[in-house]
């Protein structure tokens, strides 16, 4: 990916030179090293823009399990309360 293609995607590349992998074409191995950057406290290797992004996301992902999971107990949880001759025995 260009320069140009950088600013029309709104993605930036690793610096050259760096040692960091590229967000767009290695995300494992992108996260891997930022984690290492964060614990040898190498501030100025951190793709802060990428790093806020995938925080944001996995609050996002996190969520969407949280009420997807809600969403298929709650009827269970409403039919036992209203339907307790269909109850199944302890």
């Amino acid at each position: 990916m260009g320069c140009a293609e950088a600013a029309v995607t709104g993605r930036k590349r690793a610096p050259h030179g760096s040692g960091a992998t590229d967000y767009d074409e290695e995300g494992d191995a992108w996260s891997q090293g930022q984690a290492r950057f964060l614990r040898a406290e190498a501030w100025s290797r951190l793709d802060i823009e990428h790093l806020a992004d995938e925080i944001a996301d996995v609050g996002r992902s996190e969520r969407h399990a949280l009420t997807s999971a809600l969403s298929v107990i709650r009827p269970h949880l409403l039919k036992r309360d209203h339907q307790p001759t269909r109850r199944i025995p302890n």
